[in-house]
């Protein structure tokens, strides 16, 4: 395709259709009146060679096209608008910006919090958005971090792009205080055997594939989509969960839990952020990988970490 034939105006007027499914409202949206926008419409059919919306009674509805287009232009839209505000020279102090960030409750609980209170005090005119990170990010990574400013994970699930590493974790796991099946360690048979809570998307991936490597397949009970649901589903149960150490020191005041150490020489969590290298050269991604891996610092030093709680813990690391 010849993309110097095509107008990239019509990607804006593009999404604004497929969003709005109306004329006249996605006119509105992007400034353009009614017959402009008609006449972008019909460039755009021609171009697909697909009616993109179909009218349907008295509203439009998209055609099979154009909810494949859907995502994809919001995607595109989003690449274009990173791409041409791309900056030579980057001042924290004097910007107005937003950064896009994708990462798990667990990512924002122990990085994240310290991450806005730093930028809080250095950038006050910096915006942080922090957004769940989809299922589908091992399977289209590349897609994902061109229309975002960074990536918090680990590493074991995706490779390949650059990253800066921040911080190490270990694993604990959650009981319930009055378990009545342990006591003061856990062994690897109350692994097979008691019922488990887990995460249910792939972050712990790597942890996961250590138990199935030492024999032990867990009996999933319940399965939750937030790491911070972990101690509510443990407490006054005999399930056990494995976790994040540095938050479940953060989660211990919210539920009747122990904090105890695996029965076998778990592998550290190293988080890192990730990004897609048209940002590499960036200014403001400089910038913001650089406070990023600052703040991780931090962490790893114990200076204005996340607060740590003096419950009583079986064995847990400090």
């Amino acid at each position: 395709m010849n993309l110097t034939r095509l107008d990239l105006n019509l990607v804006v007027a593009l999404r604004a259709l497929l969003e709005e499914r109306n004329v006249t409202r996605a006119g509105q949206r992007v400034g353009l009146s009614q017959p402009a926008m008609s006449a972008a419409l019909a460039r755009l059919r021609r171009h697909f060679d697909d009616d993109l919306l179909d009218r349907v009674g008295g509203h439009y509805e998209l055609t099979a096209l154009g909810q494949v287009l859907l995502g994809r232009t919001s995607t595109a839209y989003d690449v274009l608008e990173r791409l041409f505000s791309s900056q030579a020279d980057f001042d924290p102090a004097q910007e107005n910006r937003e950064f896009k960030l994708m990462a798990s409750d667990y990512a924002v609980a122990v990085f994240g919090a310290e991450l806005a209170r730093v930028v809080h005090e250095e950038a006050p005119g910096i915006r942080l958005r922090f957004a769940q990170t989809p299922p589908t990010v091992v399977d289209d990574t590349a897609t994902l971090l061109s229309a975002t400013d960074g990536l918090l994970m680990p590493h074991g699930v995706i490779s390949d792009f650059p990253a800066t590493d921040l911080y190490e974790d270990s694993w604990v796991f959650l009981v319930a205080d009055d378990h009545p099946d342990v006591e003061d360690r856990l062994t690897r048979h109350d692994l097979a055997r008691l019922p488990w809570v887990t995460y249910q998307r792939t972050y712990d991936a790597p942890a996961v594939r250590q138990l199935g490597m030492l024999g032990v397949e867990p009996r999933v009970e319940v399965s939750v989509d937030s790491f911070q649901l972990l101690p509510l589903m443990i407490a006054g149960t005999r399930r056990i969960a494995l976790i994040q150490a540095r938050l479940a020191r953060l989660l211990a005041p919210v539920a009747a839990v122990r904090l105890m150490e695996p029965p076998y020489e778990a592998v550290p969590l190293r988080e890192a952020l990730w990004w897609h290298p048209v940002h590499t050269h960036d200014a403001a991604h400089i910038w913001l990988r650089e406070t990023a891996a600052r703040v991780g610092s931090r962490l790893v030093t114990g200076q204005r970490g996340p607060r740590r709680h003096a419950a009583t813990c079986a064995g847990a690391q400090p």
